[in-house]
């Protein structure tokens, strides 16, 4: 994901180009990181809709995972093959 940098509702930029925040570090000359460090919450971020989709994804797999393997499922009927390579990916 790039960086989406953050404006005002004027359209200006509101961290400056010259904003020297380095691993958290803000810059108090920069006038976004002058609103954070005075308690602004920071932008979200790409890891909740990341984890929140990894949950979703793997809780489907797993329903599929047992409804193929349930009794009476494909497996059982034998409808993926001599060799089952259902969820080799």
């Amino acid at each position: 994901m790039m960086y989406e940098p953050s404006y005002n509702k004027n359209g200006s930029l509101k961290h400056s180009i010259e904003c020297k925040m380095v691993f958290g570090r803000k810059d108090s000359d920069c006038p976004r990181c002058a609103e954070m460090l005075a308690g602004a919450p920071a932008r979200k971020g790409w890891q909740h809709d990341h984890y929140a989709l990894k949950d979703r994804n793997e809780q489907m797999d797993k329903a599929a995972i047992a409804a193929h393997f349930a009794p009476g499922g494909p497996h059982a009927l034998g409808k993926c093959g001599p060799i089952c390579i259902a969820f080799d990916w």
